[in-house]
């Protein structure tokens, strides 16, 4: 197989084709504009942090990842049931749809107690990092504080599949929106202590965080229970257990939730040894990663929205629209990721400067920090393509269930990042560049796999619903 688009359909343009730019971006849009009002929410989270306290914008940063991390797994069990749901509703079954998000809900509550009893760990995990003095202390509160909004992560992320995986991503948009924008409020008012709110600093910022995500997850599970819905798609008739359904979302999702989990675990290895080199390394790199999400979550959008067009086009069996979609969708992540990379090497002070007060900003140390940030963003420049890449085409793979694939190699790849980055920084002594230019590569490898993968075709005759004649997704 090579890079060719199939040909059905090829009179049509590029915009109006079956698989073409309307199909994709009608779901994958209004998830692009849900990904990035969180990345804003998140990204002026720590410039008002770094505000208070640079200290406390790496302190936040690096055990908001740590956080993450814990809560990966679950979280892309729960997110896969985009696919289930994209799948039903393309092969005609609407009754199937409202018992896989109650079995997602499920699998929720389960993990969300789970990530509750985390909150002890805090102190261990951090010690065993390394980290002392504030950092250690900042680190221990966000993360806990953090745990108690794990629950409504979950929730939301299991109810707002019933929007998302059937193309209605602009409830999905306007959801996520709205609670991004309320806690941008709350973030503002109780870390500087405004409008009757207690100033708490990073305290503040995770407390605002928790009541936005249980917003969030309470509109999520709502809304679906209205009558429409109820009668269609079985949205309050299905809320029973199901054993034989919710086996077969943690056989299929827990693959992609594994992989999520690595991904992340490699990339938290990375953050923690490279706070081990200095603070101005550290916040460097906090500040640049924060960034660099204004680059990797819209895409990141895209790739949940190909998700559920590949699993809509596969339950109706045109194998060949899905792979036209996913070009489609290469070539838009290509486009914005050169433009926003461009802006990143020769525009930098657009993203660097809201981070520095005046009262700072002729800081020794804030001014090192922004100067070694600057040749960072260079870096991220350098592997935003391979990581647009890679995104994509583990998007359309995960859209047909190829998920037992993605874990293996994840597994692989979060080992080698992991093993990596302790060798550049506790062997090999490199300064943080040295530990950067491990990331470009990575990326590279990542993209080279998953484009091949895709290329083999095997993810073609891949099903996750039930179907007359069962295709094995292995």
């Amino acid at each position: 197989m090579t890079l060719e688009e199939p040909d059905i359909g090829s009179r049509n343009s590029w915009w109006t084709r079956p698989g073409g730019g309307r199909e994709v971006l009608r779901v994958a849009a209004p998830l692009v504009v849900s990904s990035l009002s969180w990345t804003l929410m998140t990204f002026m989270d720590r410039v008002m942090l770094n505000w208070k306290s640079g200290t406390a914008m790496a302190a936040a940063f690096s055990s908001s990842v740590a956080w993450f991390a814990l809560l990966c797994f679950p979280l892309g069990v729960c997110a896969y049931t985009n696919t289930f749901v994209a799948q039903y509703d393309g092969a005609d079954q609407p009754r199937r749809v409202g018992i896989v998000i109650w079995q997602s809900v499920w699998i929720a509550l389960g993990f969300g107690l789970l990530v509750l009893a985390a909150i002890p760990l805090a102190p261990p995990l951090f010690a065993a990092a390394g980290h002392t003095g504030e950092t250690y202390r900042y680190e221990v509160t966000f993360f806990q504080l953090l745990c108690l909004c794990g629950p409504a992560m979950l929730l939301a992320q299991a109810g707002g599949a019933f929007y998302s995986g059937r193309g209605q991503t602009w409830v999905v948009m306007i959801v996520d929106s709205a609670a991004a924008l309320l806690n941008f409020v709350l973030d503002y008012c109780w870390i500087f202590g405004h409008a009757g709110f207690p100033e708490w600093g990073l305290a503040g910022a995770a407390c605002a965080t928790v009541v936005s995500t249980w917003v969030k997850a309470i509109v999520y599970l709502l809304l679906p229970l209205q009558a429409k819905y109820r009668d269609r798609y079985g949205t309050l008739a299905g809320m029973r257990w199901d054993g034989e359904l919710l086996r077969r979302i943690l056989r299929f999702g827990g693959p992609s939730g594994f992989q999520m989990l690595l991904d992340v675990t490699g990339f938290t290895v990375f953050i923690l040894l490279i706070d081990r080199l200095g603070g101005i390394q550290a916040e460097a790199t906090s500040m640049t990663f924060s960034i660099s999400t204004l680059a990797y979550m819209p895409i990141y959008g895209l790739h949940l929205g190909l998700s559920v067009v590949v699993g809509e086009r596969l339950g109706e069996d045109r194998d060949d629209f899905a792979a036209r979609a996913t070009f489609t969708a290469l070539q838009i992540a290509w486009m914005y990721m050169l433009a926003i990379s461009i802006c990143f090497c020769f525009l930098p002070g657009i993203f660097l400067g809201g981070f520095f007060s005046k009262s700072v900003a002729q800081s020794p140390q804030q001014l090192a920090v922004r100067q070694m940030a600057t040749r960072l963003l260079q870096f991220v420049s350098a592997y935003n393509l391979f990581d647009a890449t890679q995104m994509i085409f583990v998007g359309a793979l995960k859209g047909a269930g190829d998920t037992r694939f993605l874990f293996r190699v994840s597994m692989i790849l979060a080992s080698l990042l992991g093993g990596f980055s302790w060798l550049c920084v506790q062997v090999w002594k490199l300064d943080i560049f040295g530990c950067w230019a491990l990331v470009v590569c990575w990326c590279l490898l990542a993209a080279i796999i998953y484009l091949s993968r895709f290329l083999q075709g095997r993810w073609r005759t891949m099903r996750v619903i039930e179907t007359d004649a069962p295709h094995p997704a292995s």
